[in-house]
């Protein structure tokens, strides 16, 4: 995906990161062409937090006890970059993004123009191929 400069924030709503496939992958390659990632979502924070550790991603910033509306404003004045990109799935979302001042980008066309796989999210592994072949363990 091009992301023009890469001086953007770009957020995603909770739900349409939901539905790649490899939420951990779409972060780190989100990070080649952006300056901020982060999620956002109406979900208490512990929701947010525990989808974000199971999946191994880290993230800039969350939106916290608040709606999404607030956050996205809150995001924009905190992180000033040339373009902020909020990525969701509903018209619901559209009509916020351009509420907040920020594009809105379907997830669906995100996954298409970056080649994420759409699918539901599949945890890492939590071994690697090291782990497996240690031999130091009695």
């Amino acid at each position: 995906m091009d992301g023009g400069s890469g001086d953007m924030t770009l957020a995603f709503d909770l739900d349409a990161l939901k539905q790649l496939a490899y939420p951990d992958s779409v972060f780190n390659d989100a990070r080649q062409w952006s300056e901020y990632v982060g999620v956002i979502s109406e979900q208490p924070t512990y929701v947010v937090t525990n989808f974000t550790r199971k999946h191994r991603i880290r993230q800039d910033f969350f939106s916290g006890p608040r709606g999404r509306e607030e956050s996205l404003e809150n995001v924009k004045e905190q992180f000033d970059t040339d373009r902020h990109v909020f990525v969701g799935g509903t018209d619901e979302d559209a009509d916020l993004a351009e509420t907040a001042g920020w594009e809105y980008l379907p997830v669906t066309q995100a996954a298409e123009a970056a080649d994420w796989d759409l699918g539901e999210p599949e945890t890492p592994d939590a071994t690697t191929d090291a782990d497996e072949e240690r031999d130091d363990w009695p």
